[in-house]
Parts: C-alpha cells; sequence; structure tokens
C-alpha cells in the first residue's frame, strides 16, 4: 500500500498524509493533483509532494484519497523546491506558497450547499435574519453559501444556516466549485455529401432564389479553400459572419438545407503573434560594449546590475540577451513591476519573438492563466514569459535567463496575504536553481543591489550615455513657498514657469506628463469651523475625496461614505480641501487649457486591462496632449514626444517616516524626469518645492546617483539598516487595544532574552489600526550574515510559548522579511 504527503491550498504549516487507492498507485507522483477530503466534509486539491510505502506513525484513520485530477503532475521539479525556499526564507507556511503560486483554476474546492426542505413548517416565529435566508432562494431549490451571502446582505450567514439546519429548514451538502473550462468556439465546415465540384453546383442552384445563403457560402468557400484539399483551412462561424456581411438567419438556413455543419472545437484564449519575427535592431556603440560586459560577467558571477540612465536604451540589451538564450533552446522570464508596463513591451517583444512571446498577469482571467501554466508544462521549446511577480511560479523546465527590469520598484514585494515575497530577490534564487543567469536592470538602481555590486556579490555594468547620446533633461527647481508669499501662486497647483513651459510644448505639438503621486481629489477635507476631519470607520486614516464620484473613500479598506453636506461636529457647511490628488489637477488643468485633451493614469481611471492598454495608447500615438498621473507614468514608458515634465509636489514624496524615503523619492523624481525628451531634443522638468536647497533635491538636479547612495549609506551603516543589517518585522493585531499592548510587550521581552538589542519594539506604527485591527510591530534588526533557518526556529519556539497564553488567540501574527 501507498501513501500520499499531500499540500493544501491553506494557512497550515503540516503536510497531510492520505491513502492512495490501489487503481491509481502507479500514477500518483510528486507534483500531482489529487482531490482530498479535509475536515468533516469539506474537498480541497492537494498537490503530491512525496510518496511513500511506508505508513504513518498515527493514531487515527487514515483517509483515502478522493481522486486523481491529471494524468501528469502539473508541477515540475524545481517548482517544489522552490516553494519550500519561499516558505523557509520569508516565514510563511506552505499552504500559503500554493495558494499564491497555483492559478485559481488549478485549485478545485468544495462549496458548501444549501437546500430548501419543502416539508418544512414553522413551528415558532423564525428571526428576521432567518427569514430573509428563506426568502433568498426565491424559486431556487438549492444555493451556495456565498450566493445566499449576497441575496441576503448579511456579512455572516453561517449561524443563521446553522439555525436554519437545527430547525430542519435547509440541508447542506457539499459540492466541488468547477475550476478551468477550456474555450469553445463554433466552426463551420461543408457537408460530406457537398464536397465535390458537381454537387456544389446542384447546391447553388438550390440556392438561386436564396442570394444571402448563396453570398454566404461563396464567403465559405472562400476562406477554407475547401475545393483545394492542401490548403483547406478550419474556419469559425464567427469569422465567416464577418467576412461575409450575412446574418445569423442566412447560416441558419444552410445548415437546415444540411450544406453547411457546425461543430465545437477547443480553442486558446491567449493572444497568439503570428506576425513574421522582426530582425533585431542593432546596438549602438555604447550599447555593445555593456552587451559584451554582461556576457563577461555571467563568465564568473550569475548575477548582473545594469545601471543605465533612463533612455540608454537598457531594453535593446536585454532582447539581444534574451535571443541568445532562446537560440540555446532555453526559457527566458522578463519580470516589469507593473501591469502598466507590458502593455507598452508586449508589442514590441511580440514583433521580435512572434509566438514564443507569452504574457503573464493578474488582470488575465483566470482561465488565460491556466492556459499558459498548462502551455509551459507541455511545450518543450524555447520560449520568453512577459510578466509581474506572479510569473516567478510558473512551470519553467530550464530558465537560462531572468531579467528584472526596473529591479528598485517596490512593486515587486507581495504585501497581503502571505507569503510576503520580494519577487526580485526570490528570482535570483529561481534562476539560480535552474542553473540560469540573472540581470537586474534599472536607471536608479535599489541601494540594496547596488551596494551588492560594490561589494563583488553581483557583477555591475554601466550604461552612462542615453541612446544616439541624447541629452539628459534640463531639471529647474521652483520654490513654491516663495511665489506663494509673493501671492504669484495663489489658488493655482501651477507655478508660472510651468504653465508658460506648457504653453510652449502644446503650440508646438509636444506632451506633457504631470505627476502626483495621490490620487482622488484631495486627501483630507476639513471643516473650516471646527476643525472636524472625516475619518475611516475601520482604519485610523483620514477620507480621500473623489470628486468625479462625489464620495469619501479609504485607500486602505474601502470604505466609503458620501460626501456630508453638513459637519456632523458643528453642523457647519464651509469645508476646505487640504492637499491635492490627481482628480484636482486634472480639473484645474482643464480650465487653463480647454481645448486640450488630457487623460489622468491612476489606479482609479486605468482598473482593467483595457482602460490602461487605451490610456497608453491614445498617448503614444498623440491624441492625447496631457498625461497627468501618479508613479505609474515613472515605471519605464517610452514616449517619443514628451518635451516637459512638472512634478508637482516634491515635498510630498521626501517628508515620509521611513528610512527608505530619500532613495525612494530620488528614483520616483529622476524615473518621470527621464520621460521628457526621450529622442532628439533635450526635455524640460519643472520641479516644484518649497525646500530648493534640500540635498536630495539638488542630487536630483544634477542626476547624481552615486552621490546619494553614498550618503545613504552612511546613515545607515550608522543606525543598523539594509544593506548592512536584514530586518523582520513582526506585525501583531488584534481588536482589543490594551490586550495587544501587553501581549507584544511579553513577545518582545522573550525574543529579547535570545537575541538582545537586535529585537526594537513592540513600537505603534503612523496608522495605529486598520480594518478594525490595532497594530503593533517588533522589530528584528540581525546581522547580514546570520542564516534565517535558525532565526525561524527561535520565531516559531516564541510563538507557540505565547500559544500558551489563551489570550493569544485574540492576536493576528505575521512575519515581513525584507521589509519595504
Amino acid at each position: 500500500m501507498k501513501y500520499a504527503e499531500v499540500i493544501l491550498p491553506l494557512p497550515l504549516e503540516n503536510t497531510y498524509t492520505y491513502r492512495i487507492p490501489s487503481d491509481i498507485e502507479t500514477e500518483v507522483v510528486r507534483g500531482s493533483r489529487v482531490i482530498v477530503h479535509f475536515g468533516k466534509k469539506r474537498f480541497y486539491t492537494g498537490i503530491v509532494i512525496n510518496v511513500s510505502e511506508r505508513e504513518p506513525e498515527v493514531g487515527c484513520d487514515i483517509k483515502e484519497i478522493y481522486s486523481l485530477l491529471d494524468a501528469t503532475p502539473i508541477l515540475r521539479r524545481p517548482q517544489l523546491r522552490f516553494w519550500e525556499w519561499i516558505s523557509t526564507y520569508y516565514l510563511c507556511k506552505l499552504g500559503e506558497v500554493y495558494k499564491a503560486a497555483i492559478p485559481s483554476g488549478l485549485k478545485l474546492e468544495s462549496e458548501t450547499v444549501v437546500s430548501l426542505n419543502p416539508d418544512f413548517v414553522a413551528e415558532t416565529q423564525l428571526k428576521p435574519a432567518e427569514a430573509s435566508v428563506l426568502d433568498a432562494f426565491g424559486n431556487d431549490k438549492e444555493l451556495t453559501i456565498s450566493v445566499l451571502e449576497k441575496r441576503t446582505g448579511l456579512r455572516n450567514v453561517v449561524p443563521v444556516i446553522s439555525s436554519l439546519v437545527e430547525k430542519g429548514a435547509v440541508d447542506l451538502s457539499e459540492e466541488l466549485r468547477k475550476g478551468f473550462s477550456p474555450k469553445t468556439e463554433v466552426y463551420i465546415r461543408l457537408a460530406e455529401s457537398w464536397e465535390s465540384e458537381e454537387e456544389l453546383q446542384e447546391a447553388f442552384a438550390a440556392l438561386k432564389h436564396a442570394k444571402n445563403q448563396e453570398r454566404l457560402l461563396l464567403a465559405y468557400l472562400d476562406l477554407s479553400h475547401a475545393l483545394t484539399p492542401e490548403r483547406r483551412t478550419e474556419v469559425s462561424r464567427k469569422e465567416l459572419l464577418e467576412r461575409s456581411g450575412c446574418k445569423i438567419t442566412s447560416l441558419s438556413g444552410l445548415l437546415r438545407r444540411g450544406i453547411l455543419e457546425s461543430y465545437a472545437k477547443e480553442v486558446s484564449r491567449l493572444q497568439i503573434h503570428v506576425c513574421k519575427p522582426q530582425e533585431l535592431s542593432p546596438l549602438s556603440d555604447a550599447q555593445e560594449k555593456a552587451y559584451r560586459q554582461i556576457l563577461d560577467v555571467y563568465k564568473q558571477k550569475d548575477i548582473c546590475l545594469l545601471y543605465g540612465v533612463t533612455s540608454s536604451g537598457k531594453t535593446e540589451i536585454y532582447i539581444h540577451l534574451i535571443r541568445d538564450i532562446l537560440e540555446q533552446g532555453r526559457q527566458v522570464l522578463y519580470l516589469l513591476p507593473e501591469i502598466a508596463i507590458t502593455t507598452q513591451i508586449t508589442e514590441r517583444l511580440a514583433r521580435l519573438f512572434g509566438d514564443k512571446l507569452l504574457v503573464y498577469h493578474s488582470r488575465f482571467s483566470d482561465n488565460e492563466r491556466v492556459e499558459i501554466w498548462n502551455r509551459l508544462l507541455k511545450e518543450n521549446g524555447p520560449c520568453v514569459v512577459l510578466g509581474v511577480r506572479s510569473s516567478i511560479f510558473l512551470p519553467f523546465r530550464d530558465l537560462g535567463l531572468i531579467i528584472v527590469d526596473e529591479e528598485h520598484e517596490i512593486n515587486y514585494k507581495q504585501q497581503e496575504p502571505a507569503p510576503r515575497y520580494n519577487a526580485r530577490n526570490a528570482a535570483l534564487v529561481l534562476a539560480n536553481m535552474h542553473g540560469g543567469k540573472a540581470l537586474l536592470g534599472s536607471a536608479t538602481p535599489s541601494i540594496d543591489s547596488y551596494f551588492n555590486a560594490l561589494t563583488g556579490k553581483y557583477g555591475l555594468v554601466e550604461l552612462t550615455v542615453r541612446y544616439n547620446e541624447g541629452l539628459l533633461p534640463e531639471i529647474q527647481t521652483v520654490n513654491v513657498s516663495e511665489l506663494r508669499r509673493k501671492k504669484q501662486m495663489k489658488d493655482t497647483l501651477f507655478s508660472p514657469l510651468l504653465v508658460e513651459q506648457m504653453r510652449k510644448a502644446l503650440a508646438a505639438g509636444e506632451q506633457i506628463i504631470l505627476f502626483q503621486n495621490r490620487r482622488g481629489f484631495a486627501p483630507m477635507m476639513e471643516c473650516r469651523a471646527c476643525g472636524w476631519v472625516p475619518r475611516c470607520a475601520h482604519c485610523d486614516v483620514s477620507l480621500t475625496y473623489h470628486k468625479h464620484l462625489h464620495h469619501l473613500t479609504c485607500h486602505y479598506c474601502g470604505y466609503t461614505i458620501r460626501l456630508p453636506e453638513v459637519c456632523p461636529s458643528c453642523h457647519g457647511t464651509d469645508f476646505r480641501m487640504m492637499g491635492f490628488g490627481t482628480e484636482k489637477v486634472e480639473e484645474e488643468i482643464a480650465k487653463l487649457f480647454p481645448n486640450t485633451r488630457v487623460e489622468r493614469l491612476d489606479f482609479d481611471s486605468a482598473k482593467t486591462r483595457k482602460a490602461y492598454e487605451r490610456i497608453l495608447h491614445d498617448f503614444e500615438r498623440g491624441r492625447t496632449q496631457i498625461l497627468i498621473g501618479t508613479q505609474m507614468v515613472s515605471k519605464g514608458l517610452d514616449f517619443g514626444n514628451v518635451s516637459v515634465v512638472g512634478i508637482l509636489n516634491a515635498d510630498s514624496l521626501m517628508n515620509i517616516p521611513d528610512f527608505r524615503a530619500h532613495e525612494r523619492a530620488y528614483q520616483l523624481m529622476v524615473q518621470v524626469s527621464g520621460r521628457a525628451g526621450r529622442r532628439d531634443k533635450r526635455g524640460l522638468v519643472i520641479l516644484q518645492t518649497s525646500q530648493p536647497e534640500h540635498p536630495l533635491i539638488q542630487m536630483v538636479q544634477r542626476f547624481s546617483y552615486k552621490e546619494m547612495v553614498d550618503w545613504q549609506l552612511s546613515e545607515r551603516s550608522m543606525f543598523h539598516y539594509p544593506p548592512y543589517y536584514r530586518l523582520i518585522v513582526l506585525v501583531l493585531r488584534s481588536r482589543n487595544e490594551q490586550l495587544l499592548q501587553n501581549l507584544s510587550r511579553d513577545h518582545a521581552e522573550r525574543l529579547r532574552k535570545q537575541l538582545g538589542e537586535r529585537v526594537l519594539g513592540p513600537v505603534t506604527p503612523p496608522i495605529t489600526y486598520m480594518q478594525t485591527l490595532f497594530i503593533r510591530k517588533i522589530i528584528l534588526k540581525l546581522e547580514i550574515t546570520a542564516a534565517i533557518a535558525p532565526i525561524r526556529s527561535l520565531l516559531e519556539q516564541v510563538e507557540q510559548e505565547m500559544k500558551l497564553n489563551p489570550a493569544f488567540r485574540q492576536i493576528i501574527l505575521h512575519y515581513d522579511v525584507d521589509p519595504l
């Protein structure tokens, strides 16, 4: 008898052992998907990580695997090893890694089905919530719990259903929720009895008085080449109707006559690039030199950092490296931090690599992601995958190269839920597991990566000139405090210099980018009479005003209220807006330039993939003259006609209570500045600040990246911050603030006994509670050489000690390794 060790998509540390039925013993292998019972009535899709003949030493009956889902494993050998590394390094459960790694369409789960008892008669009066649940069925006899929650509006419908089960009003059962389903499309073919020329002549004779059907049949023969067997192709119903210009009624007539037949065919949801690949562009002298230097680095090291100024042509170097790897028959992963950037780079790579290109990110439907997963499992040829951070979990066969573009970006770090991994760092480990190379690229590398390059851990290649020797943009600072004091910026967001330069650019047919790293209309509202500020009911933050929706929203939990007409504190009606976001910028630009087309690129305006693509496509084609955006506009986008960039509030970037604030502010300002003058003309950047003499502003003006790094490294060395030390943050949350304070203090003291001064806290973060939970943090500052395994053991030991206190059940604890 054989037994399988199985991972479940749940936040569980342990694996679970199941007995393998004799009829599938030979088919269940490491990486297989199986359906298993877990708990009383629940079904889950488990992943087999080990098969053994040794009976486990447990005191209870071992459940049997319910069914095997696939004839072949859905994971490749290195993937499970990679999952285990993620789980160990980022201090999370293996089940959490599984849940994040696999597309939902490959994770079948049971969902409780509630069915009405037709014979039920209420002996006592039902509670309002119980009556609401029964009324929600309407004409349906069965509904899932999730549907009942939507129909009743009850936040937790389970206790109500339990009460109804006890009364005999409803019954419960389990059914497997449907996962991935292939996409099918209707195709049309000629019936066998009408395939010869003579028979077709008879068909046309019969259609003499049905001109539309005759035209449709001619269109089919033209599209399908049905009379030329060697050229014959399949024709979909959709294509036939579009190309013929006929209606579905004409097709129905031909189907009834038996001349044409319809059939269903499984088709791909993926956008297959069928164009003939173009030749690669030749590299400039500077690019060629950098390309050769990278190849030389790879003879000695596995990781190389490419530090190239904005518009230096780093992408062209990536493309030549991709070609080299594909020619070796291996695979490439090209990581980008933001979905927005994939829109522009996809077209470029598709022209060069055709159907060898696959794109993978969260804006794709779940079925599309499953198709990409399955394609990588089935095909063994070379390919390049372009994707965001979740792409590191795909089933690669043989990764020869991982490119992490804009490697400094914080979007590579997963925040919620676990695993809280950094895709940049994890990609380096993944490349090593495949025996491949890794390339990190940025115009403003993270200080951590640059430090690793300086100390010899990574190779370093620098590209210091723009493509075609273009000039870096000129950055002019504007002292907004002085202008406001002189009343030259009264009731406006734009300095006179910025307005003048925008007018010149528009008159010359050039484009403008305005950068403000806050969305909404105003970050805060205040009653002028009493100072009341509307705040989130669930988080310790003020609500942001969104004018186009006329409501106030929390950007942390999504809580939304209508804009109050009167102040609930003093009943006044005079509110003022504090600060400004992209909506306010858009409104003021519309007043200044009423005949100019303006677009906004932020989370609110670009929630869907189509919206992203439309906004960027319109700006790239020159249909939009002014683009207003948050940090989305700073991420490696290439626009050839932008001559002016306005940074509207540099101070808000620098004044953040975080040791990385100055590094990030420098990166954002330099990156967005790099969007200006990217061809044969020098661009202009107007940087509005109240601190023009601030050292960081001066460094941005001079593009003095290395000076900024030296400045920051000296501070971080002094105060024990990365890259000299590793940070691990314990985040503790509870609804009971006093209990949280007491237990977090106890937790910190237990750690301090083992780690001494390396333990800081507990500290109260700037946002003291979020989503109705109070927050405390314990910070560990560990030597960079310290191994993570002993630290994990210590943290687990202390956590188990804390769990001996029953009150600790009210605490939610998670670990954040290498927080950003």
